[in-house]
């Protein structure tokens, strides 16, 4: 089969590779969308130390079943399918108590690191646990479908949060997780402000539902959020970036007993305000990948509650991969999601 794979740091290349095989309680998924993650932009430097060469990157993704192994049950040949990002035992002690997305030994599709190696999906094939499996609804494209894991991870992130109606959120970063959580908390009925240092995302945030954008590099965003709040400050920030002038933002922004939804993770570290945090007892909540949001998103697109298809800058063959790997890293303007179709 053809895949899309990571040679080298910063060398991409589409070739010949052998087919995977299914085992037993897997299925084996003709690729039909995979949409290139942000994740997978950043990792491709060795940047993050999550993609270790040689690996087929990939996680956002869609497809239908051509095999199945012979203890898979409920799924058939030819049904259209998505999956989860993350491939968890069924036993694990996390797992049985409601937390997959925190579960030991887990994996990440199409991420290699010192714990574990996975392919994933910028492939013809890709080879899935059965549990980890959900049905496409009929009205929703492989596009669309290629799109649930990151709507996912912001609706995570947002279950986390405890939001209610009339709350002020902010968020940092109007990359694609940022987006889809302006979307998501536009409809609980949230006031959401929306922060970033590149015009075309502000003008992108408010398109998705942020009622006020502020540009970083210009606005003194703290300020800014206290005179629309009474001088006290917001009650949620969510950051979507990952880094510490963001994170710092985002807390000086809050109000005294707040909350904070880290969700971004570029660095593996970062500074704390800590003597803030704790005197105007700030809550801080880390929101790890997906736990359960398939479902939930699949329905809110297909009863078209949440637009995913304006966030498609670009629908192009697997082949010509490298080349979009490229115009993303180089931040080329006007690209937010690209699909790969292999």
């Amino acid at each position: 089969m053809k895949a899309l794979v990571l040679e080298e740091y910063n060398k991409l290349i589409y070739k010949d590779v052998v087919k995977p095989a299914a085992n037993d309680d897997e299925v084996l998924v003709e690729v039909k969308a995979v949409g290139i993650c942000g994740s997978d932009v950043h990792g491709m430097d060795g940047s993050t130390g999550r993609r270790i060469p040689p690996i087929i990157m990939g996680h956002e993704a869609s497809g239908i079943i051509v095999e199945t192994g012979k203890n898979v049950t409920g799924w058939n040949i030819g049904d259209r399918v998505t999956f989860d990002s993350t491939i968890y035992k069924l036993d694990d002690w996390y797992t049985r108590n409601g937390h997959y997305n925190l579960s030991d030994n887990r994996m990440v599709l199409g991420v290699s690191c010192k714990e574990f190696r996975r392919n994933g999906a910028f492939a013809q094939f890709v080879t899935i646990p059965g549990h980890i499996l959900y049905r496409i609804p009929d009205n929703v494209s492989f596009e669309q479908a290629a799109m649930v894991e990151p709507a996912a991870v912001a609706l995570h992130a947002i279950n986390l949060s405890g939001v209610k109606i009339n709350n002020t959120a902010v968020v940092f970063g109007s990359g694609m997780i940022g987006l889809f959580i302006i979307q998501l908390l536009k409809q609980a009925g949230c006031n959401v402000i929306a922060v970033d240092v590149l015009q075309g995302k502000l003008d992108m945030a408010k398109n998705a539902g942020a009622g006020v954008i502020l540009n970083a590099q210009t606005d003194n965003v703290p300020g800014e959020i206290r005179k629309l709040t009474q001088n006290r400050g917001a009650d949620f920030a969510f950051e979507a970036v990952g880094i510490t002038p963001t994170i710092k933002s985002a807390i000086d922004s809050l109000r005294k007993g707040a909350t904070l939804i880290l969700v971004g993770n570029l660095s593996p570290s970062v500074e704390l305000p800590l003597q803030k945090v704790v005197t105007q007892e700030i809550n801080v909540k880390g929101s790890c990948a997906i736990n359960g949001e398939y479902p939930a998103v699949l329905d809110l697109i297909s009863k078209r509650k949440i637009n995913v298809d304006r966030m498609i800058s670009a629908v192009a063959p697997l082949s010509e991969g490298a080349l979009y790997f490229s115009k993303l890293y180089k931040n080329e303007q006007g690209l937010l999601k690209v699909i790969l179709i292999p």
